[in-house]
């Protein structure tokens, strides 16, 4: 039985990623900053109105710059079939895209991700953001996708780019923990047992425990260094799915 490889590195993700070798990785999901937090950006925790303040991380001077850097090292490690998938908001999201366009990469579909239990608005001047949105793109037009997998999230029928998840109660503090089911569902289409998925925003370790999960070779690049030791301790602590 081959040994999944787990591989956890603390620091900036552009300078450890030009250390990887080219085209080592098989998938790749970023959650990246949403640039959120701000003096004058608020949100809503508990029903009560605060700060947006998630911290240093999530406050970036030159949005499309950052992107771009940490775009270009992703995509040169990951492989000529493989697929990144990159999660947003309105705040960073359109950066995103045009970039992926700008720097020639394949776009293949943008995913809706929908949040029934979404926090409420409590500014009374503008609708209630239910969504994030989750860019899949490529180098090429032949990539890799679980065409199969993803029919069964939908009762047989062909799986759409509008995915229903709840937004499940933190299993950590980090503010912009992602639901285990939506990891599991990305990492089930874009890649198979003993692929390499990489997650240079690594946070507080979710895809890492279900790339373990589901037999996949791991590795996380993570700034904070509290965020680091949690994710280290979670994914530790995972099962591998013996199948």
């Amino acid at each position: 039985m081959v040994k999944k490889r787990i591989t956890l590195k603390k620091g900036e993700c552009v300078r450890i990623l030009k250390k990887m070798p080219d085209k080592s990785v098989n998938m790749i999901f970023a959650d990246p900053p949403y640039n959120l937090s701000g003096k004058n950006h608020i949100t809503c925790i508990n029903g009560r109105k605060v700060k947006c303040d998630k911290g240093v991380w999530d406050m970036i001077d030159d949005i499309d710059k950052f992107n771009y850097d940490w775009i270009l090292e992703c995509m040169r490690v990951l492989t000529d079939d493989g697929t990144i998938w990159i999660s947003g908001t309105l705040h960073n999201h359109p950066s995103v895209g045009f970039l992926l366009k700008r720097m020639g990469y394949w776009i293949i579909n943008d995913v809706v991700w929908y949040k029934p239990n979404a926090p409420p608005q409590l500014q009374p001047n503008r609708l209630a953001p239910s969504i994030e949105m989750i860019w899949l793109a490529s180098k090429t037009k032949k990539y890799k996708f679980n065409y199969q997998k993803g029919k069964e999230y939908n009762n047989g029928k062909q799986l759409r780019n509008m995915w229903t998840i709840n937004a499940k109660r933190h299993i950590t503090k980090h503010p912009a923990e992602k639901p285990e089911d939506l990891l599991e569902r990305i990492i089930q289409l874009g890649s198979n047992k003993n692929d390499v998925v990489l997650d240079p925003f690594m946070g507080s370790g979710t895809t890492g425990v279900i790339a373990k999960r589901l037999n996949r070779n791991f590795i996380g690049i993570e700034i904070d260094e509290e965020f680091f030791n949690v994710a280290k301790e979670r994914i530790k602590k995972t099962k591998k799915l013996i199948k």
